[in-house]
C-alpha cells in the first residue's frame, strides 16, 4: 500500500524551515540510527543490499552528528568512503573493532572533537566489556565533547540499552548510570543524548533521563513521520524507542525518516532526525 506520509517532503520541510525558525542561532543537525549489524540471513536487507540507501538517507539528511548503534567498522568506512566530510570513532562493546561500535559520525569540516571516551553501562564502568545486572551482553556509551567553528561547545552521547522484556531493571540502572555521567560533565555545557534505548516513554528509563534532559520528540507537537522507530524491516511497528534528548538546546524541528525502496531499508529502526540550536 503507498504510504500516505512522504518522507521526502517531510525532510525538505524540515531542513528547510528550520534555519527561518532559529534565524541568527547556531544549529546542529544530528540524527540517531540503529544501523543495524551485517546479517547474513537479511535477505532483501542484508548490508550489501541495503548500503547505498543507507548512505542516500544520511546524504539527504545532512546531519552535522550522527549517533550509531550496532554499527561494525565495516559499515562505518563504508559510509565515509562515500560521504568523506564525514569521520566517526568508536570502540566496539568488547573495546576493539571486531563487534558492534555505538559509532559516532561527526561533519570534521564543522565539528572539532576536543575530548572523547566511551564507559560500559555496568557496575564497573570503566571496564571495557563489562556486565551487570543480569543482560548478556555488553552494553556501552561513546561519548565526546565538540567544538563549532564558532567555538560553542557541547557534550554528546550515544548508546543501546538492553532489548529483552526482562532486561528492564537493567535499562533503568543504565539509564540512572548515564543520567550520572552526564550530571558529573561541565557544569552548564550544553549536551545531546543519541540512542536506541529498547524501550518507550512510559517506562522507568525515560522518566529518570528526562528528570534534566528534554525528549525532542515530545518538545515538537509538529513531529514529522511515524510515531514509532522499530519496525523490523516491515515498515509497521508500535514502539518508539530511538530517541534524541537535549539539555540546553531549542528543538526546531525533528522527524521519523520512513526511507524505503520497495522491500528494501535503510535499517530495521528508522532513522531519527532533529534540528536544533543553542538556547543562549
Amino acid at each position: 500500500m503507498q504510504r500516505v506520509w512522504c518522507w521526502v517532503a517531510a525532510l525538505a520541510a524540515m531542513l528547510a524551515c528550520a534555519p527561518a525558525m532559529a534565524q541568527g542561532k547556531p544549529g546542529l543537525t544530528v540524527m540517531s540510527l540503529n544501523i543495524r549489524y551485517p546479517g547474513k540471513d537479511d535477505g532483501a536487507n542484508l548490508w550489501e543490499k541495503r548500503r547505498a540507501l543507507t548512505i542516500a538517507t544520511i546524504r539527504a539528511a545532512a546531519p552535522d552528528l550522527i549517533g550509531t548503534q550496532e554499527l561494525f567498522q565495516r559499515q562505518g568506512d563504508d559510509v565515509v568512503r562515500a560521504l568523506p566530510q564525514y569521520r566517526w570513532f568508536g570502540t566496539d562493546r568488547y573495546g576493539g573493532h571486531k563487534d558492534e561500535h555505538m559509532g559516532v559520525f561527526y561533519r570534521h569540516d564543522r565539528l572539532k572533537i576536543v575530548e572523547q571516551g566511551q564507559f560500559w553501562l555496568s557496575d564497573t564502568p570503566e571496564v571495557a566489556g563489562s556486565i551487570s545486572w543480569g543482560h548478556p551482553l555488553p552494553r556501552m556509551v561513546t561519548w565526546a565533547t565538540f567544538e563549532t567553528r564558532d567555538g560553542r561547545r557541547f557534550r554528546f552521547y550515544n548508546t543501546h540499552f538492553p532489548y529483552r522484556d526482562e532486561d528492564d531493571d537493567a535499562r533503568t540502572r543504565g539509564a540512572q548510570l548515564l543520567s550520572d555521567r552526564i550530571a558529573e560533565g561541565p557544569a552548564g555545557l550544553p549536551v545531546i543524548v543519541t540512542g536506541d534505548f529498547n524501550t518507550t516513554a512510559d517506562k522507568p528509563a525515560h522518566a529518570i533521563l528526562t528528570k534534566t534532559l528534554a525528549d525532542a520528540w515530545l518538545a515538537r507537537l509538529d513531529h514529522q513521520g511515524p510515531d514509532f522507530t522499530f519496525h523490523g524491516f516491515t515498515g509497521k511497528g508500535d514502539r518508539r524507542i530511538d530517541w534524541i534528548l537535549t539539555r540546553g538546546f531549542a528543538v526546531d524541528r525533528i522527524a521519523t525518516l520512513d526511507t524505503h525502496k520497495g522491500e528494501v531499508y535503510p535499517s530495521d529502526h528508522y532513522p531519527v532526525v532533529a534540528r536544533v540550536h543553542f538556547a543562549r
